[in-house]
């Protein structure tokens, strides 16, 4: 469920997270209350999946939000990293119950895939990255998903993040592209906790 956010102000002058008045979910505004409170993301650019509303966060060092968008995640529910999905990528075929989005906290870096397009690799071992939406066969469903209204059909990639190009073009690349960021996905099983122990 979402709600809209607001940043508020402790009395002691803690830093908090700013949603700009953006819909996010409970588990949303918990962690990145906590990253931001915290500082666990150790003054960096930061982004949060939200896997179980299937949206993608990005927030600069402060912590102010500077957009958020649908995502495509992967097919395959789960929190873990498939053994050897990194080397199934680099071959070419990602086996199906191997396509998931994993939860944890990523620190991520900009760069590019082998046909040379520009990335946000959150870990290069797994072949886990967030990509803009890309042409192919698969375009007009993809987009069509990223498109409605509700999280329940944007399960449909290899395992990676992927965004519409525009928001890809304004935000990510923007915030992410740059410099070492940090990610962290949240859990669509367990609770935060289970995956961020200081939570």
């Amino acid at each position: 469920m979402l709600s809209v956010s607001t940043a508020t102000s402790a009395s002691t002058g803690a830093a908090t997270a700013d949603f700009r008045r953006h819909l996010v979910s409970a588990d949303a505004q918990r962690a990145v209350h906590w990253i931001v409170r915290s500082a666990d993301h150790h003054g960096l650019p930061f982004a949060v999946v939200d896997k179980n509303n299937a949206r993608l966060y990005v927030f600069d060092a402060s912590g102010k939000l500077q957009g958020d968008s649908a995502a495509l995640l992967g097919q395959t529910p789960g929190d873990e990293i498939a053994p050897h999905v990194g080397a199934h990528a680099a071959a070419g075929f990602v086996p199906v119950h191997e396509r998931t989005t994993p939860a944890g906290r990523f620190v991520s870096k900009p760069g590019r895939n082998l046909q040379g397009e520009a990335i946000v690799w959150v870990d290069y071992e797994s072949a886990f990255a967030i990509h803009r939406l890309r042409p192919g066969a698969a375009h007009a469903t993809r987009a069509a998903r990223l498109a409605s209204p509700t999280p329940q059909d944007n399960r449909m990639s290899l395992g990676c993040v992927i965004v519409p190009v525009a928001f890809y073009t304004s935000v990510v690349e923007r915030v992410l592209g740059r410099s070492s960021a940090v990610v962290y996905v949240l859990p669509e099983s367990g609770s935060l906790r289970d995956v961020f122990n200081a939570l």
